[in-house]
């Protein structure tokens, strides 16, 4: 029995410390579309996703509430979960880091890293980011706060732990050279392999001062630092070291993050994972910011888009496509309720939704046979749109694919079918459908409720790539309402 490709893609297991917005949407509906994407071509998959749980901030944010940090999390946790089903997510695993499972995943890897002689007792004093959950040095910080969020740091002191990272300098530049791809997109990767050449030093994983984390198997006293005890996620949601799953799917192919937390999954992971003896992961993928209105978002400017209701307003797939076609993976983008209603009126109505809609009405009323000669088929380029995916371009992949949405519309234009009958009219009808049939498996990943929409105007059962090729037609046309709305 031949094994089928395998595809194991995970978003940052987002810190339950407020609701989700729609950064944290952008990266998962990406992470989403890549594993649809994966599923048509009929890969093996898993997608991972989930809350990361520990730490300060929400041991301050459950305190603020009135509640205990478990009770304070899983009420979190519930919206996220809310969230991805009210955004399609088709997630294949969600992973806390407050399950039993993954607290002793977490305590035998760090087991095995000390056994390797990569752990020691020290002492720690530095600069800490509650917010962020990141240390700085003195001369790292920026008018004496924080260098990424700008706010206020507190210095701490304290016996802790120690990873001895510094180890890991020369294996991790062979990595990168090893696998040109570890670093992505390749814009970011010059500012990791800098940092890393200059010196990499030894990291602190051990607090004493909190109690709401995962307890350090080699002295109970100190609780692991929240980072490393999220970084192990991606293992333990699959059973490491012996679970199925983990021997099916690791090493993972893409961990998608925000660029802010690339130096944590490209870096200090990797290292983590030598230390440990597991194969590290094929790639590390950041991507950009996303800004509202040429503003960063933040509650305090008032400009936190939600993703909940952008979806409701203009229609879930609207929201989806824009976010994708806004925002090519990897660079900073902006995103405004005006950019959301342009796309969707000038590019969901005009061009897809128009072009469903000429060919059902026509096809609906057409009583001869619809069959004819292939003349769509050879505009239609499924291998570049394949190509674009792979190398997680879905800006390029739906640009490709809207072209070819175009070309379809120019052929209506063109050919004129309200002015035809007979085996002519059946020649057109059949290119227009056959057409319409491989665009709907082709935007499915993208727009999945809209895809099911399109089927069943013309009576169409879900494909996979292999079927976008054409065929003998052999659906029943039944219209429907418009594809999407079209807003004022």
């Amino acid at each position: 029995m031949i094994a089928l490709p395998k595809f194991y893609i995970t978003t940052p297991i987002y810190y339950v410390n407020d609701k989700p917005h729609v950064g944290h949407a952008y990266t998962t509906v990406a992470a989403d579309v890549l594993a649809r994407w994966h599923r048509l071509k009929g890969d093996a998959t898993f997608f991972l996703t989930g809350t990361d749980e520990h730490g300060e901030k929400a041991e301050i944010a459950a305190e603020k509430a009135g509640k205990s940090p478990k009770e304070f999390v899983d009420g979190i946790v519930s919206e996220y979960k809310r969230v991805w089903e009210a955004l399609n997510i088709s997630y294949d695993g969600f992973i806390r880091t407050s399950d039993p499972a993954h607290e002793e995943t977490v305590a035998k890897a760090i087991e095995k890293i000390y056994a390797n002689g990569d752990i020691y007792k020290g002492f720690y004093e530095g600069w800490y980011c509650i917010p962020d959950e990141t240390f700085w040095t003195e001369l790292q910080l920026k008018d004496g706060k924080c260098p990424e969020c700008g706010r206020d740091v507190k210095l701490l002191k304290e016996e802790s732990y120690f990873f001895k990272l510094s180890k890991y300098q020369d294996r991790l530049l062979k990595l990168y050279n090893d696998n040109k791809d570890f670093l992505s997109p390749k814009a970011r990767a010059k500012e990791i392999l800098n940092r890393v050449k200059d010196g990499l030093k030894d990291i602190s994983i051990t607090r004493t001062t909190i109690k709401w984390g995962v307890t350090f198997p080699l002295d109970k006293k100190h609780t692991l630092y929240v980072w490393v005890d999220a970084l192990f996620n991606y293992i333990s949601a699959l059973g490491w070291p012996e679970g199925q799953k983990f021997k099916e799917f690791w090493p993972a192919d893409v961990h998608l993050v925000g660029k802010e937390i690339n130096w944590f999954h490209s870096v200090i992971w990797p290292a983590l994972l030598l230390s440990a003896g597991i194969e590290p992961p094929k790639k590390v993928f950041a991507h950009g910011w996303w800004t509202s209105s040429g503003r960063q978002m933040r509650k305090s400017f008032g400009n936190v888009i939600d993703p909940v209701l952008m979806a409701e307003k203009y229609s879930l797939d609207a929201f989806r496509y824009t976010l994708l076609k806004t925002m090519p993976l990897g660079e900073d983008g902006d995103f405004s309720e005006d950019g959301l209603k342009t796309r969707l009126n000038n590019e969901l109505v005009a061009e897809l939704g128009n072009l469903l809609n000429r060919t059902v009405t026509i096809a609906a009323g057409f009583d001869g046979k619809i069959e004819g000669k292939p003349e769509l088929d050879a505009c239609l380029n499924v291998k570049l749109v394949d190509e674009l995916m792979e190398r997680l371009d879905t800006h390029g992949a739906l640009e490709a694919i809207f072209s070819y949405i175009k070309i379809a519309n120019k052929y209506v234009n063109d050919k004129e079918p309200w002015k035809l009958k007979g085996a002519e009219l059946g020649n057109v009808l059949y290119n227009l459908l056959e057409a319409v049939r491989i665009i709907s498996i082709l935007v499915s990943p993208f727009m999945p409720g809209s895809s099911e929409k399109i089927n069943a105007q013309i009576g169409a059962e879900p494909g996979n790539l292999g079927d976008c090729v054409f065929r003998p037609f052999n659906g029943k046309v039944v219209k429907g309402e418009h594809l999407f709305r079209k807003m004022p």
